[in-house]
């Protein structure tokens, strides 16, 4: 029996919390069904088959069982197909992106997920979609599968972490950088860094500024990054709960800067990120008072360098997605759900807020971020 969707709202809403105990990436990678466990061998187990209704563009994964098998996943036993025509015999249907509704005989026990990667700014709408999904596939963190663009791993506390000698300050005679080629981003991301530009250098590469650095020579903009800047501005195209791309992860962490961050909530970023590894728009009242704090960090050499202490510290992992996935369909003990309004879900109150900043939203609903 389907639950209520008053049940599935409440379990969304829960869901964001700062507890880093209820990590539901981590609980499903170690994830093995009760059900399963009693099959004396592998072969024992029935296949389950996960049909990916959109195709298999962009996936990078292999058609049949290959990518299970190739990623040691604990549950193994799925293969993944395209084939619309045995669509009625698939245990799952992904759907990415842009769902359309299939025309076969849904079968009782079918799992229907949604993927979405892009922000519900960027997504079709979803009010005809009620009481047809099951489960979801999304950055944010309280999808059914989390599927962040990456994720950081804290090592455990008995695996020695990298000291970190290294001034990063060192040789850099520039402050901010900014690769970026969507000028009209809901946020006003652009508005933001004009008005900061008017209190600290800001250069802008790409088609919203003067400079020029191709993305097919991205290796040499990286290494210009790496070598003469000290700040980066991470900033999405939308301020929305857990909206955290690679401009963060990528261009920003994984290189010798201080990634800048506009996007997700505050309380977003210090899940998803390592201690004191970023700075956060909302955390300033205005851009002058965000430059003046990147000039004080620009003249301090030690504050500066505070900033990379996470290094060496953790790891981006991968969160094994399929494998995951696989598991919780082999889950027959699973409780019985279904999205009544799938699209409240994803673009209800309080997931995006146009303009507004964070710190502000909060205010206004009496909320604490």
């Amino acid at each position: 029996m389907k639950k209520k969707a008053r049940k599935v709202a409440v379990i969304s809403v829960c869901a964001f919390s700062s507890d880093h105990s209820q990590d539901r990436i981590v609980n499903q990678m170690e994830f093995i069904p009760e059900n399963v466990k009693q099959f004396k061998t592998n072969e024992e187990m029935p296949m389950k088959t996960i049909l990916l209704y959109n195709g298999f563009g962009g996936w990078q994964v292999k058609r049949g069982q290959q990518t299970f098998i190739e990623q040691k996943c604990p549950v193994n036993r799925c293969i993944l197909s395209s084939d619309r025509q045995k669509a009625a015999d698939a245990d799952a249907v992904l759907f990415s992106q842009s769902p359309s509704r299939p025309r076969f005989n849904r079968p009782l026990n079918q799992i229907w997920v949604l993927f979405m990667l892009e922000s519900p700014y960027h997504t079709p709408g979803l009010s005809a979609y009620k009481n047809v999904f099951n489960w979801t596939a999304t950055y944010r963190h309280d999808s059914t599968l989390v599927a962040p663009y990456e994720r950081f791993q804290p090592f455990n506390e008995s695996e020695l972490t990298k000291p970190q000698n290294k001034n990063y300050a060192a040789g850099k005679t520039k402050t901010v950088a900014w690769f970026v080629s969507n000028c009209g981003a809901r946020n006003g991301r652009r508005q933001y860094a004009d008005k900061l530009a008017e209190h600290i250098k800001v250069d802008i590469y790409g088609g919203c500024g003067p400079l020029k650095c191709p993305r097919h020579q991205s290796g040499k903009c990286f290494d210009m990054l790496n070598k003469d800047y000290k700040f980066y501005l991470a900033f999405e195209n939308s301020n929305c709960r857990d909206y955290i791309t690679e401009k963060f992860f990528v261009n920003g962490l994984q290189h010798d800067v201080i990634p800048i961050v506009m996007g997700g909530s505050p309380e977003d970023y210090r899940r998803a990120a390592p201690v004191h590894s970023y700075i956060h728009v909302d955390d300033f009242n205005s851009p002058k008072e965000l430059a003046e704090y990147l000039h004080k960090l620009d003249t301090n050499d030690k504050l500066y360098n505070e900033y990379f202490l996470w290094k060496g510290t953790g790891s981006f992992i991968n969160t094994y997605f399929w494998c995951r996935m696989c598991a919780l369909i082999h889950d027959e003990n699973r409780p019985q759900s279904v999205f009544e309004n799938i699209d409240k879900w994803w673009r209800g109150p309080g997931i995006c807020i146009g303009q507004e900043t964070w710190r502000s939203y909060y205010s206004k609903n009496k909320k604490t971020s």
